[in-house]
C-alpha cells in the first residue's frame, strides 16, 4: 500500500505493508533512527513522536493510519543552528542517563508543554507518566521539563 506523510517538514510517498507499525516505518523505511523501539506494547514511550502535533506512541499506530498526516520525530526538533529549548533543557539539566528514553521523553514533553505551558512539578510527573526511564529517578527529567517550560514561556513574552 502506498502512503504519503510529511515527516519533519518533508513529504514522503512510500510503499508499506499494511501491518507495518509506524515506528518501523519511521526507522526502517525513512531511516530516522532517533525514534527508539522499546517494548512494542505501548508501555515505555521510547517510540513517542508527534502525529499532527499530538504525542503518540508510534508502536501503537499502523503506518497506513498516518497516511496524509504530519509527523515530527526527534530529528525534527532542532533547527540547523540550535537545539530546541526542550532539548537544551534536557542537556543543561542532565535529564538523561543512558539516553534511550530521551527522544520519547522530549517528544512527550513537547506535546505536554503545548497543553500546559506553565506546569507544576506534580503536573510534569503526571503528564509524563506514560514514558518510562529505567536509569534515573526522574528528578532531572522533571527539572528539565520545568526549565524548558520556563525557557519557552520566556521566548513567547
Amino acid at each position: 500500500m502506498q502512503i504519503t506523510t510529511v515527516v519533519n517538514g518533508k513529504s514522503f510517498t512510500k510503499d508499506v505493508e499494511p501491518r507495518t507499525l509506524l515506528v518501523h516505518y519511521i526507522r526502517d523505511v525513512l531511516g530516522l533512527t532517533g525514534t527508539n523501539v522499546g517494548c512494542d506494547t505501548s508501555s515505555c514511550g521510547a517510540c513517542t513522536i508527534l502525529l499532527n502535533g499530538e504525542s503518540v506512541k508510534s508502536c501503537t499506530v499502523l503506518a497506513v493510519q498516518a497516511d496524509g498526516l504530519e509527523l515530527t520525530t526527534i530529528e525534527g526538533m532542532a533547527s540547523e543552528s540550535a537545539l530546541h529549548p526542550i532539548q537544551k533543557a534536557f542537556h543543561d539539566n542532565h535529564g538523561l542517563q543512558c539516553g534511550y528514553c530521551t527522544p520519547g521523553m522530549i517528544m512527550a514533553t513537547a506535546s505536554f508543554l503545548k497543553e500546559n505551558p506553565a506546569p507544576t512539578e506534580a503536573d510534569v510527573r503526571e503528564g509524563l507518566e506514560g514514558n518510562l526511564c529505567r536509569c534515573t529517578g526522574y528528578h532531572n527529567i522533571v527539572k528539565s521539563v520545568l526549565a524548558a517550560a520556563e525557557a519557552m514561556e520566556g521566548a513567547v513574552k
